[in-house]
């Protein structure tokens, strides 16, 4: 048996061949490796540069564009980030530098950068509510069977619409996305063609997971039992901000809007104590377009049960909410101690608050953006696919209401909160939805 050598390095406990001690002078390979990866990071803080890309360039539109652009990881060189965030350049567009963004969009888009050109067109959709050009945009995307994300499709003109739907009857490929974009139109012939469609089911339905009316929801629209279209979601959206904890304290004490309080029910399921997402006074203008019966609009859940069913709660005018005799146990629950749940989340309560303006409808709809998601209203930032539950007393699909992302509550935390409200049933209910 060959006698093996022990490393030379200090305190290593390896022993090598002597072949291994030829090639590397007595040092085993780990050791070896280490020393090359503490030589190079010295060599890279040695000699990397500081590169700032901004310097000089005051346009919006120039200054988004580097923003967007793609560069190969250098770790020799850091680059200096911009005083403000790639939202707040969006949000100061005019029209004019709007519409040079979507000529640059396209540019990228001839030149076979199809992520570039859509990252740069949803930001504009959702941050500025931009329409895009019919006969520019909108037509080179089709030419090219761009049909995703559908929102880029949000009330595109009749010859857009009309060319789409003679695509759908022919292409089986794209069939999911064709409907999907179709249903961001969602245009009155839109509707009535999803009416037929629910009435009459066309050959191409068979290839689909779902009937084709249900793609409406990703939309967030549905049709109605005599064939109109019912919107399932808010316009006005308030995002919910985070607070610097200085000022925590003074916003603590304003009794018309809280988030993550304790409520003083338990959960009929796993015994732990619900939790208030929200409690808005009706006088809020973030709620004063939302029909709400009473006071205040309080909806609370199990932040545990949540995430494997609907949670409703019956409402009423005076006291809030309470746990809903029509709640169904899922199948599956994991197994809890209430003593010993951790609660820390409700601190975070006290560090939002409801911004003063609101913002675009669809600001959050794309949640691989990283907006800030937190909401109350808007178009919800779907994770997976669109949700609406039903309400157990009207049997109809509930209206968005708002959204609390986990990941501004806790350091690790992921996935969203989703709340909706039947008027008519004066139910809330809660889903949860991460990636």
């Amino acid at each position: 048996m060959t006698e093996r050598i022990p490393c030379k390095s200090e305190g290593c406990s390896a022993t090598i061949l002597p072949a291994t001690v030829q090639k590397t002078g007595g040092y085993c390979m780990p050791c070896v490796q280490a020393k090359e990866r503490q030589e190079w990071q010295a060599y890279v803080m040695k000699n990397r540069t500081t590169v700032d890309l901004y310097a000089g360039v005051t346009d919006s539109v120039e200054l988004l564009k580097i923003m967007h652009a793609s560069r190969p990881h250098d770790p020799l060189i850091v680059y200096t980030p911009y005083k403000s965030g790639k939202e707040e350049l969006y949000h100061s567009l005019s029209g004019e530098e709007a519409g040079r963004l979507e000529a640059y969009a396209l540019e990228l888009l001839r030149a076979e950068d199809e992520d570039g050109c859509t990252d740069i067109l949803m930001s504009l959709v959702c941050y500025n509510n931009w329409l895009l050009s019919g006969t520019g945009t909108l037509a080179e995307l089709l030419r090219r069977e761009v049909y995703h994300p559908g929102i880029l499709y949000k009330d595109a003109p009749a010859d857009i619409r009309n060319l789409l739907l003679e695509q759908l009857e022919t292409d089986g490929e794209n069939r999911n996305l064709l409907l999907l974009a179709l249903s961001w139109i969602g245009d009155e012939v839109i509707v009535e063609r999803f009416r037929e469609w629910r009435e009459q089911m066309p050959d191409w339905a068979e290839e689909l997971h779902i009937a084709p009316e249900w793609y409406t929801h990703e939309a967030g629209w549905e049709l109605t039992a005599d064939g109109k279209r019912r919107d399932l979601f808010y316009l006005d959206n308030y995002a919910v901000e985070k607070i610097n904890p200085s000022e925590a304290t003074a916003y603590a004490e304003e009794p018309e809007a809280s988030f993550l309080t304790e409520s003083r029910q338990n959960c009929e399921w796993c015994g732990s104590p619900l939790t208030v997402l929200l409690d808005i006074h009706a006088d809020h203008p973030s709620v004063q377009h939302l029909p709400v019966n009473g006071q205040k609009l309080q909806v609370q859940t199990c932040i545990i049960c949540s995430c494997y069913g609907p949670v409703f709660m019956e409402l009423d005018s005076l006291q809030g909410a309470r746990w809903s005799a029509f709640n169904r146990k899922p199948g599956y629950l994991p197994e809890t101690d209430p003593e010993e749940e951790r609660r820390e989340y409700l601190s975070a309560g006290k560090q939002f608050r409801i911004a003063e303006k609101a913002r675009n409808t669809y600001y959050a709809v794309q949640w691989t953006m990283e907006p800030w998601a937190s909401q109350i209203g808007g178009y919800p930032t779907w994770i997976q696919n669109g949700e609406y539950p039903l309400c157990p007393c009207c049997s109809q699909s509930m209206h968005f209401i708002g959204q609390l992302d986990w990941e501004a509550v806790e350091e690790y935390g992921e996935g969203i909160y989703y709340m909706f409200l039947c008027p008519e049933g004066r139910m809330s209910a809660t889903l949860f939805q991460q990636s």
